[in-house]
């Protein structure tokens, strides 16, 4: 691991960029498969970004916000739940919360440091993420 976390960087970082796109395209495809409404999709897909809204309080208060939605741990909770329970219609939502972070992690977006908001679990984001040994 790098002395200074949020310079990750090679193979890692690709690995784990790699992994949120297989997650975005696994739950795109199970959601198809679902049968479950595209419209329902695009009006939900960018809703856990609403969670940017906690860095109005500060990085600490921001970075807690945002992990607590940009983890797969809510979603997965949310899929098992569903699972045990379809009556309650709760996959497709799960799926389209798989697909979010798959494709934030896909793009270079991950878990928030408190820092700041381009402090991040795979490197920094934003103006100053000059990531050694990338361009």
């Amino acid at each position: 691991m790098p002395a200074d976390t949020n310079a990750v960087s090679g193979m890692p970082r690709l690995i784990l960029r790699i992994e949120g796109a297989a997650v975005a395209l696994l739950a795109i495809a199970l959601y198809w498969k679902s049968g479950a409404s595209w419209w329902l999709f695009l009006v939900l897909i960018l809703t856990p970004d609403l969670s940017f809204l906690g860095y109005l309080g500060g990085s600490r208060i921001g970075a807690l916000a945002y992990n607590a939605v940009h983890s797969y741990v809510p979603p997965a909770a949310l899929a098992l739940v569903a699972l045990l329970r379809p009556e309650i219609g709760a996959l497709p939502i799960a799926l389209i919360w798989f697909a979010h972070i798959g494709l934030d992690r896909a793009l270079g977006y991950g878990l928030k440091y408190e820092a700041g908001f381009g402090f991040t679990h795979l490197g920094r984001i934003g103006r100053q993420a000059v990531v050694p040994g990338e361009r």
